[in-house]
């Protein structure tokens, strides 16, 4: 898309929501989301789960999480669930920030912006990477998944509806900014636009559907910057 695209969709949004794991950093930079969902599979043949082979083979474990909800045993789902979000708590306090990520917090504040949180990761462990890179100030609501409830995750617009009834806000007037197929997904499906991050190759296929897609977090400073409210 042209910096002209990028602008318009920054000039309307009021309220910018940011996916957490890509935009703002990577998670599991320093503990390994392999090993996450090793002992996630571990948790779940404990419980006399048999595993199908592709959650044998599965390294994300948020996909291991989703494979819970087709248990139909509502309480292994909460036991993996509180699992996963211990080991997000440990995983933020090393979490590799985005190159440009803090700076566009700080920058869509600075410009007059309200700035949130949507995540498919615990708020908890959100809230602990916030707290360490001292970015709590700057971020408001910060919605994670909903607890014990996987099939709420995005694309499902629950979490991106959720900010923005908290907020108070016009859809029209709020962006989300992801990394994946299904926050461009929830964000259409909640009548938000959406910015697609490139941050790997072969994503800007993938992220076709976002109204810009962008391959630094730089260009967002910039369009801001040009946009103040």
């Amino acid at each position: 898309m042209s910096p002209t695209n990028l602008t318009e969709v920054i000039g309307r949004a009021r309220v910018v929501l940011l996916d957490f794991d890509g935009p703002v950093c990577r998670v599991f930079a320093q503990h390994s989301a392999s090993t996450v969902a090793h002992e996630l599979r571990r948790l779940l043949v404990d419980q006399a789960v048999t595993l199908p082979p592709d959650i044998l083979a599965e390294r994300d474990p948020l996909a291991v999480l989703r494979f819970t909800a087709t248990l139909g045993r509502p309480a292994v789902v909460r036991l993996v669930d509180e699992a996963l979000s211990r080991e997000e708590v440990t995983a933020a306090r090393t979490a590799e920030p985005t190159p440009y990520g803090r700076e566009v917090i700080v920058a869509a504040q600075q410009t007059g912006r309200r700035v949130a949180v949507v995540s498919n990761n615990s708020a908890a462990s959100v809230h602990t990477y916030l707290n360490v890179r001292r970015l709590t100030s700057y971020v408001h609501p910060v919605i994670g998944r909903p607890t014990a409830d996987p099939q709420r995750m995005k694309p499902d617009p629950a979490s991106v509806l959720e900010a923005i009834r908290e907020l108070r806000a016009d859809p029209a007037g709020c962006v989300l900014v992801g990394d994946s197929p299904s926050d461009i997904e929830a964000a259409h499906a909640a009548g938000v636009a959406a910015i697609g991050y490139a941050n790997k190759p072969g994503k800007r296929e993938r992220l076709a559907a976002a109204d810009v897609v962008i391959d630094s977090m730089a260009d967002l400073v910039t369009a801001f910057a040009v946009n103040e409210l």
